[in-house]
């Protein structure tokens, strides 16, 4: 994830995809109180050498299979997201291409018997960290997070194209929302000629007449698109679209209001 500090500064808060990332895993074990970690994945680590206060000292031939691991990895997580659950329990609508990252569990991914272990790795891919008042069901409390990495059509977003998402007047949100666009990877923020890849309720977009809104996707701005109303994207690469709501209203929660499925424009 990239996030800004207080002086508008990006600051890099990815995890390294090589072998970086063993070496940064051992030293957060070695930080981090022993109950920081249950003691079943600390099992798992101490299968591969990682454990608190001991060296991490890995054969030439166990280096090769981490590298490989953690190159790998990303990839089938990547793959799991792409084609999303047959159970469809990951969708907000029936018919619309909305997710929810918690796919119908707790905040902690819980289902009625298990841990959904799959659900998590996809979560923590593109996000930095969960909490309950993201997924409790609170009128006018608490915040909601739909998003689609697919058009109406179904295919994948890819920077290159340009889209349409029609957000209908009367966004239920007690706070305010916002719409952001990440990589599809790994969650970062696309760097363009935009300071932000996003809008939200506090910025100055223009309304259609009954009050719904346009915004608009792609590496350039559409022909018929206001600047106020367009996000700029990455030609040549996939993205994910985020819309938040927070202090949601109970019209989110009977589905009395939709967002639209974004619609690549011609």
């Amino acid at each position: 994830m990239v996030f800004a500090d207080g002086t508008g500064k990006r600051i890099n808060m990815m995890y390294p995809t090589d072998y970086a990332f063993w070496t940064k895993l051992k030293k957060f074990v070695d930080h981090e109180p022993y109950a920081a970690i249950t003691p079943e994945l600390r099992g798992v680590l101490a299968a591969i050498g990682i454990i608190k206060g001991k060296p991490f000292e890995p054969t030439a031939r166990q280096k090769e299979l981490l590298e490989k691991a953690v190159v790998k990895a990303p990839r089938m997580i990547l793959a799991e997201r792409k084609l999303g659950r047959a159970d469809k329990r990951d969708t907000y609508y029936k018919d619309r291409q909305w997710g929810r990252l918690w796919a119908a569990g707790t905040a902690e991914w819980m289902q009625a018997s298990y841990l959904d272990v799959v659900e998590r790795a996809k979560f923590f891919q593109t996000a930095y960290s969960s909490a309950p008042g993201m997924v409790m069901r609170g009128i006018d409390k608490g915040s909601k997070y739909p998003a689609a990495i697919r058009d109406a059509d179904g295919d994948i977003l890819n920077g290159s194209n340009n889209y349409k998402l029609h957000l209908p007047a009367g966004i239920p949100v007690k706070l305010f929302w916002a719409v952001t666009i990440y990589n599809i990877t790994d969650g970062t923020m696309p760097e363009t000629s935009q300071r932000f890849p996003g809008k939200n309720g506090f910025d100055n977009t223009v309304k259609n007449k009954d009050g719904s809104i346009d915004l608009y996707f792609g590496p350039t701005k559409p022909k018929d698109a206001p600047e106020s109303n367009w996000i700029q994207s990455i030609r040549g690469r996939d993205f994910l679209a985020g819309l938040r709501i927070y202090g949601s209203g109970v019209e989110f929660f009977d589905q009395t209001w939709r967002p639209d499925d974004i619609v690549k424009l011609k």
